[in-house]
């Protein structure tokens, strides 16, 4: 039996960072345009509630679970432990994939500690077996340039995020029409349900998707028993076990989605998980180069029709060493990776 005849629903959790392209994802995935199913536009990315998406995709019943960025260091702890109890009673009893959307603009760190994250959380196997590599923001890319060849040369530190989930990438940022955008959120499907039969089991699981889902079982039937008692004049013993069985699939939908809003707070080990909250002065150094980083992707988007990415490097280079030897520095990197793209070049000729 294939892995679509064997999913009925399959149930994705999307991660990143905010401003990483969550909401876009979710959007192209189910194919919804603009504001439909609570779905916010892209720069509403820094919502702080987890959201709930139910669709239809590639012949295929999808749940996704969107969650802010609560692995960020400007999360309280709070907030952290409301917002992993959320996702995870919301797809539970487990899902089948989870999508970390990784901007192919930006520095990987942040990336790189969320994978830690989840693994302190969940486990190795959520790592290494279920998380997927989401590529956004890849208008870095030059247009002839294909997402692995930029991965390879230029961005080792994003590719060791894919080494670490291994080797799962994927975008669904294409130049083409509405037909290949589509076809790009069937690869990404295909690619989950490959990774559920890799992994030997029908979803993830793990102790804190087992609490959830005990806990929202036990919320159902509270919930119907109370709705029977209402309804039915105490018709329903409060011993029955399962008062579920008088209830239509639709109720039942319903009633657990108010079940899996209402567990409360799981058994998150949030201090074990984040050790320290507080900002050390160290921190402000990293901050730094990404706002740094960033104002050098402006300047690639603004120059890209002028200059080539070699010029930039060598720029970028002699901006990092600085004084007059940085700039002798530069002019050497950026020559040098200039004559190695255009012998690349003429070897794929």
């Amino acid at each position: 039996m294939s892995a679509s005849a064997s999913l009925s629903e399959l149930r994705l959790v999307v991660l990143g960072r905010t401003g990483a392209g969550k909401t876009t994802a979710v959007r192209n995935i189910l194919g919804l345009q603009d504001c439909q199913q609570d779905t916010n536009n892209d720069g509403d990315d820094a919502v702080q509630e987890c959201r709930k998406h139910r669709g239809e995709a590639a012949g295929r019943q999808v749940l996704i679970v969107s969650s802010p960025a609560w692995f960020g260091s400007g999360c309280k702890p709070e907030e952290r432990a409301k917002h992993i109890s959320s996702f995870v009673a919301s797809s539970s009893p487990g899902p089948h994939a989870f999508l970390l959307c990784v901007p192919a603009n930006q520095p990987a760190d942040e990336e790189a500690k969320a994978l830690d994250v989840l693994k302190k959380l969940f486990g190795p196997s959520a790592v290494s077996r279920n998380t997927i590599i989401l590529f956004t923001h890849t208008d870095v890319l030059e247009e002839d340039e294909q997402l692995e060849e930029y991965l390879v040369t230029w961005r080792k530190d994003l590719m060791e995020l894919v080494e670490r989930c291994g080797e799962r990438y994927h975008t669904l940022e294409i130049r083409s029409g509405e037909q290949e955008g589509r076809k790009t959120v069937e690869e990404l499907l295909e690619k989950v349900e490959q990774a559920v039969m890799e992994s030997g089991t029908q979803h993830f699981s793990c102790p804190l998707y087992e609490e959830a889902e005990e806990k929202v079982r036990e919320r159902q039937v509270e919930i119907v028993r109370q709705r029977r008692r209402g309804e039915l004049n105490d018709q329903v013993s409060l011993t029955d076990s399962r008062p579920e069985e008088t209830v239509t699939e639709e109720e039942m939908e319903a009633v657990r989605e108010e079940a899996e809003r209402s567990i409360g707070d799981l058994n998150v080990d949030v201090d074990g998980i984040f050790p320290s909250t507080s900002i050390s002065p160290s921190s402000h150094a990293p901050s730094f180069l990404r706002g740094l980083w960033e104002k050098l992707i402006g300047w690639i988007r603004w120059l890209s029709s002028l200059v080539r990415r070699e010029s930039l490097l060598g720029s970028l280079v002699g901006l990092f060493v600085g004084g007059p030897f940085g700039g002798m520095v530069g002019a050497t990197v950026g020559s040098v990776a200039t004559e190695v793209g255009r012998r690349k070049t003429e070897k794929t000729k």
